[in-house]
């Protein structure tokens, strides 16, 4: 059974670590592409990036190690936001491959693209419970020599800068040499680390830790057809009482404003789909300061300096504001803006009994892709003064 899952990590942050010194000043551009519309930022010296690439086999007999990505990505997103370092922000970018699928160009190595280096939770949510599986050819040096290349990593080597590639398949297949491509990885400054769906040894004698080993990146071996048990505790219908209040919050703004709420509220159900408790998850995920959407919530919008509310036409703005004033406007922007801090900070709150209620109730599996990806993360972002104090 050919088996694969990489991750190429979510564009889940990137920017310079806790002791360099950056020049360039924020600004915001927009990366289209196709349907895409994604919010990056250039590196701004106040903040300190965490950037993940997820490469994912979606070749046959996935299905297991996709469902764990789908159930789990809400846990993960959750631990990774207690990230510090020092007094500065972190932000969280996370980008998304598929390969080793029939329906994939092989001209192109049986590689795509699913999404850049992006901040975007719902559009990573989105993609990530689009992708189907198929039979293919599986090639771990063609994908992560394909996500170095193509994707905007950071040139600092401060920065956090991460491949999580998995599967069950010789690490060895493919035109392209990993020893390569984790070489090429090595002058970058970017760790590899390799996740086995299968026996611990049999992934060594088939390459995979070597993989991780040449960039100093963790090995582990994980069983990919195990299903993700959701604890429910006490606190999980206020939060998602609390979720409905969150999302009345956000004012939708620009051409593209009313298709990203109406992405929001469809992210919400796909993670309830899996469970009421993963619909917390995500709900949590939601107060983090990870979560924001410049580019379509003039909430979040307001909070960057560079952003004019007096730039934005009439007629991009939701129907019921249209009439009202500027000065208006900025008022009902700053309601909304308290509002949703209360909530969230209720939110966070909630959370940290939630937490301790799971812990005692949940005994510990380090044979899942969540732990593999957050016990890799905390290893090496300490390495760079990253730590996850609570």
């Amino acid at each position: 059974m050919k088996t694969f899952f990489v991750w190429s990590i979510l564009g889940l942050f990137t920017y310079t670590s806790c002791n360099a010194n950056n020049r360039s000043n924020s600004e915001i551009a927009f990366n289209k592409e196709k349907t895409h519309e994604i919010l990056t930022t250039k590196t701004d010296p106040n903040t300190r990036n965490i950037q993940v690439a997820l490469l994912l086999d979606t070749s046959n007999s996935m299905d297991g190690l996709i469902d764990q990505a789908k159930a789990q990505l809400w846990e993960i997103v959750n631990e990774l936001s207690y990230a510090k370092c020092g007094h500065h922000k972190i932000k969280l970018q996370i980008a998304l491959y598929e390969y080793g699928n029939d329906g994939l160009s092989s001209r192109e190595g049986y590689v795509r693209q699913v999404l850049p280096f992006s901040e975007d939770l719902d559009e990573i949510s989105k993609e990530l419970f689009a992708l189907t599986t198929n039979g293919g050819e599986e090639w771990c040096g063609k994908v992560i020599n394909t996500s170095i290349k193509q994707l905007d990593w950071k040139k600092n080597d401060d920065h956090l800068k991460l491949i999580f590639i998995a599967g069950n398949e010789p690490f060895t297949q493919g035109p392209v040499s990993y020893k390569d491509a984790a070489t090429d990885a090595l002058e970058k400054d970017i760790t590899i680390n390799t996740i086995f769906c299968g026996d611990y040894r049999q992934g060594i004698n088939t390459m995979w830790k070597h993989g991780a080993d040449i960039t100093h990146g963790e090995y582990s071996a994980i069983d990919h057809n195990r299903e993700t048990v959701h604890i429910v505790t006490p606190y999980d219908d206020i939060i998602l009482q609390l979720n409905h209040k969150l999302n009345n919050t956000y004012i939708h703004y620009g051409s593209h404003g009313a298709q990203k709420r109406k992405l929001q509220a469809e992210q919400d159900s796909n993670a309830e789909s899996y469970s009421p408790a993963n619909a917390v998850s995500r709900t949590v995920s939601k107060s983090s300061g990870f979560y924001k959407n410049r580019s379509w919530d003039l909430v979040d919008a307001v909070e960057d300096e560079s952003f004019e509310i007096e730039e934005v036409a009439e007629e991009q703005l939701p129907e019921e504001l249209r009439k009202k004033s500027k000065s208006e406007l900025k008022r009902y922007i700053a309601e909304k803006s308290e509002a949703r801090k209360d909530i969230q900070q209720e939110i966070q709150e909630l959370n940290k009994k939630r937490v301790e209620y799971i812990k005692s109730n949940r005994k510990k599996d380090d044979t899942n892709l969540e732990a593999a990806l957050l016990n890799a993360i905390k290893k090496q972002g300490r390495k760079k003064s990253f730590s996850w104090e609570k």
